[in-house]
């Protein structure tokens, strides 16, 4: 298979055209697509959340010449390809690896990473999406079966494969609100409150916001950034490579569960 044609099929699952009406509609920056296009046909692919020296070794292992990541490889504009800043990019380009990257596309498709986290966390149907867009959405208000909040975060943590969490408040779980990656702020936040959920999970929360959920009485569920989307991307590798005749492997960054 050509480099464009695992585009197109990623573009089919996750439409990067998602990426722009996100970026336009609700100021988001992103930088998906194809990052690194070393002009060979593709023998194998390597699924990892993040392009990590660890993952493009893997790769080379394993004989994959390209990588599908979710963070993308290249975010911020790159100074010099050396240690520290792009390093993992010039690895790839040296051996001869591509590169393409689903971020904003993958968390707002249906199905993507932010719908499969609420999934995850037991619900079915979204209540009410915080950012809409026209095929898909990021910021879910949902029901969940009623349990107490230990019950709720030791099923997140087994579901999602999550070994570090940060659990605030007792209150019961009836109605969660969830945000992939690092979706805690003051908009969410509000957003959580004005549906009346009584629980929200994200990641990398601030203080001044796990303040503010404290003193409005409502539940935090607090996961590593990887564990928020890694159980998402995981989905989506597996529809890939239903449709792919390559070898096609998952690398799992044990360190950021």
């Amino acid at each position: 298979m050509s480099l464009w044609e695992i585009y197109n099929l990623v573009d089919r699952f996750a439409p990067f055209s998602l990426s722009g009406e996100a970026c336009e509609k609700y100021g988001y920056y992103d930088n998906s697509g194809i990052l690194l296009d070393c002009k060979e046909e593709i023998s194998g692919i390597l699924f990892s959340l993040d392009l990590s020296s660890a993952a493009v070794e893997r790769a080379k292992e394993g004989g994959a010449n390209c990588i599908i990541t979710h963070h993308p490889a290249i975010y911020s504009p790159l100074r010099a390809l050396k240690a520290g800043e792009g390093e993992c990019v010039l690895a790839c380009a040296k051996a001869g690896i591509s590169v393409i990257s689903a971020h904003l596309n993958l968390d707002f498709a249906k199905e993507g990473i932010d719908e499969s986290l609420m999934f995850g966390l037991g619900g079915k149907k979204a209540r009410e999406v915080m950012h809409a867009l026209s095929k898909g959405g990021y910021g879910r208000i949902y029901d969940v079966s009623p349990c107490t909040m230990a019950e709720f975060a030791q099923r997140a943590k087994e579901e999602l494969g999550a070994e570090r969490i940060a659990v605030y408040g007792d209150r019961p779980v009836l109605k969660v609100a969830s945000f992939c990656g690092a979706g805690l702020d003051e908009e969410s936040l509000r957003f959580a409150q004005t549906a009346g959920a009584d629980t929200i999970v994200s990641s990398d929360g601030k203080h001044h916001v796990l303040f503010a959920a404290a003193e409005a009485g409502l539940n935090v569920l607090l996961l590593t950034h990887y564990a928020s989307e890694n159980y998402g991307f995981f989905r989506f590798y597996e529809k890939i490579k239903q449709k792919v005749c390559l070898p096609c492997e998952y690398f799992a960054d044990e360190r950021l569960k």
